[in-house]
């Protein structure tokens, strides 16, 4: 009988035993290739241990499945296989510091496909050498500057008319609140367009190609619209067109005003991103090449902002004494990174009323406000500490990779866990806990990102370029929401960590406006 007569369980039967041997004798390492591995397992053929890890980080507790291993064979580094291929995960604060500082020499970025086929091949997530360097350069330029008094102002009009859709009392989801104030902010950074229809719809278009960032992506995925993955796809587009109109414009208005060049437009700021492209290294970007990276940036800037507002106030809300600590007298000394020397280091009145009096009624806050701050910082720093938004990062090796006693061979794939080191209890006292106050100390964080325990924004040639912009508008957004509104759960909710770390519900809460906030 020939195989078109064979029976279906038959073939299928066939099919898995073919894959199987293909899964022992080459994804498979072997003895003599693997001897000097990290410890470890590949689980079950094919699927490896993905299951279990997709299966942890779908509780509330997703920390065994690295804390077990780690136990098991007593090391911060060990072997699995998950996404489809062997894999070394890094829980060592010393490895992940030396894959961060080695990007571009012995390791580069290594994404699942279907990431890198959303964001496209010019997003600054996936380029490499000099392409990412020069797109990391200009998102500096531009989203680096928190300071700049036009963009501080921007943020402060842009999270006040949110705000104002909630008086006097309204039942919100904050994290979607959160997300329209971080997307139209990010929109007008890149396009200089205001929210109104144009943001609304490529916003929805934005959170199907999101949700496709760690589906499955099936071939032909383009023709099978009722997947995650197809959706996604079908989004991408979309989005990816709304920008390739505005930038094709501004491309047609550049060659306009080129024609009545005086000379002097290099003394403008420029207004936005895509100005910025278009006039840098006399304008060699591609549209593509813009769109890609217009594309990524909307990403970064409109998912960890908006989560990380979101369980700001959800891990407050959950702490009153640190919700209090924001408003009821304190003194001491505060340090948030490298970069936060300026910071007072007494504050003897409460922090956000005391910058509302000294501003007076319906003052736009400044960049002297923000350093004002300080324990605002602390809730900031533990928030990322302990929700971990960016659970980590992959690598893939381009060279053997010699670390203690055990050589990861090249192209291998490497996970660096910020995760198991931000919770790790010998690193940090009650370290799934939320204390904030766990910051006040001198030194503390100063030390923490120099020993890579505290790396919630990455670190190396790839540290996030907006990190600075990311604390502004969530300090100025809970200075408003404190001195405005008082609130309370409207239902019960959960963070949950798969695909990404979010609220499960939105994180539903009643405000009220305070009798005598300022309007």
């Amino acid at each position: 009988m020939d195989a078109s007569g064979a029976p279906p369980l038959l073939l299928a039967a066939a099919a898995f035993a073919a894959a199987a041997l293909v899964w022992l004798f080459v994804a498979r390492p072997s003895r003599r290739g693997s001897a000097r591995l990290p410890p470890g397992s590949t689980g079950l053929p094919l699927i490896g241990e993905t299951l279990r890890l997709i299966s942890a980080y779908k509780t509330p507790n997703p920390e065994p499945f690295i804390d077990e291993r780690v136990a098991r064979h007593g090391s911060g580094v060990f072997t699995t296989h998950v996404f489809g291929e062997r894999t070394v995960f890094s829980a060592d604060p010393a490895f992940n510091r030396l894959l961060l500082a080695a990007e571009g020499r012995a390791v580069d970025c290594s994404y699942p496909s279907s990431i890198t086929t959303l964001l496209g091949p010019h997003s600054l997530l996936l380029t490499r050498g000099p392409a990412h360097k020069r797109l990391h350069s200009l998102t500096l330029t531009r989203l680096g500057r928190p300071a700049s008094p036009p963009l501080l102002a921007h943020i402060d009009r842009l999270i006040l008319a949110t705000m104002r859709d909630w008086e006097p009392a309204a039942t919100v989801r904050l994290l979607d609140e959160a997300k329209k104030v971080t997307f139209n902010l990010t929109v007008k950074q890149l396009v200089s367009i205001d929210p109104g229809p144009w943001t609304e719809s490529v916003r929805r278009e934005y959170v199907k190609l999101i949700d496709g960032f760690f589906s499955i992506p099936f071939p032909f995925a383009h023709l099978l619209p009722f997947t995650t993955y197809g959706q996604a796809l079908k989004a991408r587009k979309k989005v990816a067109g709304a920008l390739r109109e505005v930038i094709s414009r501004r491309m047609d208005e550049k060659l306009v005003d080129r024609a009545a060049d005086s000379g002097e437009d290099e003394k403008i700021e420029k207004k936005d991103m895509v100005q910025e492209l278009l006039e840098a290294e006399d304008g060699s970007f591609s549209v593509e090449e813009m769109v890609d990276f217009c594309l990524s940036l909307l990403v970064a800037g409109y998912e960890t902002t908006s989560v990380l507002m979101t369980l700001a106030v959800k891990f407050l809300t959950e702490t009153p004494t640190a919700l209090a600590q924001l408003k009821v007298p304190y003194s001491f000394p505060v340090l948030y990174l490298e970069v936060c020397q300026g910071y007072p280091t007494n504050q003897p009145k409460e922090e956000h009323e005391n910058i509302r009096d000294i501003k007076g009624k319906n003052q736009p806050l400044e960049w002297s406000d923000y350093k004002s701050m300080p324990f605002t910082q602390c809730v900031i720093n533990e928030t990322l500490r302990v929700a971990n938004l960016i659970s980590g990062v992959f690598r893939r090796a381009n060279t053997d990779i010699q670390f203690k006693d055990y050589i990861i061979p090249k192209g291998c794939k490497i996970f660096a866990s910020f995760r198991a080191v931000h919770l790790n209890t010998e690193h940090y006292e009650n370290a799934r806990t939320f204390d904030p106050w766990r910051w006040q100390s001198k030194n503390k964080l100063q030390n923490a990102v120099g020993a890579s325990l505290f790396t919630p924004f990455g670190g190396g040639p790839r540290l996030c370029p907006g990190y600075e912009l990311a604390r502004v508008v969530v300090s100025v957004f809970l200075h408003h929401l404190v001195t405005r509104f008082s609130w309370e759960e409207a239902e019960e909710d959960r963070i949950v960590f798969f695909p990404t770390t979010r609220t499960l519900k939105g994180y539903p809460i009643n405000l009220r406006r305070r009798p005598n906030s300022v309007a």
